[in-house]
């Protein structure tokens, strides 16, 4: 069976409340259920963590164990070299997503630092980005 870890960074803990208009209603875990059931013969594993560090320490050990990653880091796409140096560290791919277009908002969100690091970027679909990006991952796993 082939194991997909989703990682989610900072505030996305609150998706279901936080800021509906641009992130949804549909909290995290009930969107998981979903997408664990579209994809029954993969192990999909999340883990979800505020600090920096914590979301470091994850990739490091994972990414040596999964065979892919989907990674939210949410506002420290912006401003993590670390999360770069820890995505570059790791043999397992991984997809960058959000479920806003960050094109479309405030200019600072235009610029990933993790990006370069990552085997593509999905952005703008909502939830269902999360999906997208399992998708890429499976075209090379």
């Amino acid at each position: 069976m082939r194991r997909i870890l989703i990682i989610n960074g900072p505030n996305l803990n609150l998706l279901g409340k936080r800021e509906p208009s641009t992130y949804g209603s549909v909290s995290f875990e009930d969107y998981l259920d979903t997408l664990r059931r579209r994809y029954p013969d993969i192990q999909t594993d999340y883990f979800q963590s505020n600090i920096e560090g914590v979301l470091i320490d994850k990739i490091q050990q994972a990414g040596f164990e999964v065979d892919g990653i989907v990674l939210n880091a949410g506002a420290y796409t912006h401003t993590s070299i670390a999360l770069q140096d820890a995505i570059r560290a790791i043999p397992a791919p991984v997809i960058e997503v959000h479920i806003s277009n960050v094109h479309a908002r405030e200019t600072y969100r235009h610029t990933s630092l993790i990006a370069a690091a990552c085997r593509g970027v999905i952005c703008g679909f909502g939830l269902d980005s999360y999906r997208l990006a399992v998708e890429a991952l499976l075209s090379y796993v």
